[in-house]
């Protein structure tokens, strides 16, 4: 299908999604974290990266991954206009995505990221999340 919207048009629509305060993966976090009493987190800290979550005392940092934008291996569909432009930045995401995973733990930190899609096994993710903060 065709872009509806001319290319000027679609810069401003995409140029207004906001990188926080998602509702469907930076806030449905926070949820889980809240109902699941897990705290010591703190959101925005000036880290390479800006991890979604951190818990600066267990040097732990969550990252909150988009399926479309991060390319979830089981929920990312290819845009079928500008297959060459969705696919170079789609690619240079994960790139930025490993990097910053690679220079975070190369700094002591450990890295956690969960999909948008697994949100939804609140339980799962709030016992993975306990289990890590008990670990030293």
């Amino acid at each position: 299908m065709a872009d509806v919207f001319d290319p000027r048009k679609r810069s401003e629509v995409m140029s207004r999604i906001l990188s926080r305060g998602n509702k469907e993966t930076e806030l449905a976090m926070l949820r889980i974290l809240r109902q699941n009493r897990i705290s010591g987190w703190r959101r925005n800290l000036p880290l390479v990266g800006k991890p979604d979550f951190t818990f600066k005392k267990e040097k732990l940092v969550l990252f909150v991954d988009g399926c479309f934008w991060h390319g979830c291996p089981r929920c990312y569909r290819r845009p079928h206009s500008k297959r060459k432009y969705w696919d170079a930045k789609l690619e240079r995401n994960k790139r930025r995505d490993r990097m910053v995973a690679r220079f975070l733990r190369r700094s002591g930190w450990r890295v956690v990221r969960f999909w948008h899609h697994e949100l939804k096994h609140e339980k799962r993710i709030a016992t993975c999340i306990q289990q890590l903060l008990a670990r030293p």
